[in-house]
């Protein structure tokens, strides 16, 4: 009697098991189907408010869906932060309806940063950037990847990170401060470095970022614009998350002496005056954890968005009442800030401070829509304009 409930409990596991995974992409390359019925259609979608002309729908079920960048073949590839895992998207039909979904490698830590170039996929993971040659030929079955530089921090506190390659040709790589607040000996934590594709030739190219998740270029000017998060615990309304601007190398934008440009930080704030440093270009309110930003240059979108950003606010986690948890539309005129507003919203319940959905970051199709990353909801979305 005891072997067969043995056996019998054996079984049952197997089943809850077998259940359990069957929809978790566990095994690197492992492919799904993700129509009709792989497609998310319990999320609240009507909630979020968008300006007149434009929808939002689901691209694709991803999760922890972090960072975004794409193939020149059109290949989305998605990065996380609490899991191990990296992933490839597809859309094979063109619907705007992910088909296939590509685990490239679930044995990493942090893998939250994703960039493309010259056929290879590179991959930050903590303290490592990984390489992934000849990818697109390989999703189902992808190659052991290549360390092109393994000499990052280990620490985990702002320790994963946003990377891209620049109109250089140099992968930048954000190193955040390894703590709330604190002044550290090793100029490489609360950075922006830069390294050639390689690994070789690494440099810091901006100083005082306490942390960046989010960084593009100005399509003409080829200026380097970043994000960056705010110190906590100094009340609920100070200070605001920023938006910076980097012309050159070497500009120093304050942490941890100085916080939004012209804050004080109490702790070390009486070694450096504010003065001594770069304020940002625009404000972006207080702990809304702007993360992933692009440049508009799509066609879609109506004349008045070109070349404006986009940011993905991620949303606090320790104000009284929940601020972010949107994406904003920051407007230029050159390279002048000129105006900040909510682009999309609705992921967050005022009234009640529900929350069923956190932008992670933000990336332009060839048809000109905007894909949206969402590490709670567990999705990507795509918001279109017109049609």
């Amino acid at each position: 009697m005891c072997k067969l409930s043995q056996s019998f409990l054996y079984l049952i596991m197997l089943c809850l098991l077998a259940c359990n995974n069957q929809n978790t992409f566990e095994k690197t390359g492992q492919t799904q189907d993700e129509k009709p019925t792989g497609l998310p259609t319990d999320l609240p979608l009507d909630e979020i408010k968008l300006p007149p002309g434009f929808s939002i729908s689901v691209f694709a079920k991803v999760p922890n869906a972090r960072s975004l960048t794409m193939s020149p073949q059109g290949t989305i590839y998605v990065g996380n932060r609490q899991k191990n895992k990296v992933y490839a998207l597809r859309d094979e039909d063109g619907d705007f309806a992910v088909e296939k979904v590509y685990v490239i490698d679930d044995a990493l830590t942090m893998p939250n940063g994703v960039a493309f170039k010259d056929g290879s996929l590179y991959v930050a993971a903590l303290n490592k950037i990984l390489r992934y040659d000849n990818i697109e030929q390989n999703l189902a079955n992808p190659p052991e990847p290549m360390v092109v530089y393994d000499k990052f921090p280990t620490e985990t506190h702002h320790g994963w990170k946003f990377i891209a390659f620049g109109p250089d040709g140099k992968l930048y790589v954000p190193v955040g401060a390894p703590c709330n607040i604190c002044e550290s000996k090793d100029e490489i934590f609360a950075s922006i470095t830069r390294m050639n594709p390689d690994g070789s030739g690494l440099e810091v190219f901006s100083h005082g970022v306490r942390n960046s998740v989010g960084f593009d270029w100005h399509p003409d000017t080829k200026e380097l614009w970043f994000t960056s998060n705010g110190r906590d615990m100094m009340g609920d309304d100070l200070p605001d998350d920023v938006l910076h601007r980097a012309p050159k190398k070497g500009m120093h934008f304050g942490y941890p002496y100085c916080h939004a440009g012209d804050i004080k930080d109490p702790e070390f704030g009486n070694k450096r005056p504010c003065s001594d440093f770069t304020p940002p270009a625009q404000k972006l309110g207080a702990h809304v954890a702007a993360i992933g930003m692009r440049f508009y240059e799509g066609k879609m979108f109506p004349q008045e968005y070109q070349k404006n950003i986009f940011i993905a606010k991620h949303g606090s986690w320790n104000r009284t009442e929940k601020s972010g948890y949107n994406i904003s539309r920051v407007k230029l005129k050159g390279s002048e800030v000129v105006g900040h507003e909510v682009f999309a919203e609705g992921w967050l319940n005022e009234t009640t401070q529900e929350v069923w959905g956190r932008p992670a970051d933000v990336q332009e199709l060839p048809d000109g829509s905007l894909l949206v990353s969402d590490d709670f909801a567990n999705v990507v979305y795509r918001i279109s304009y017109g049609g």
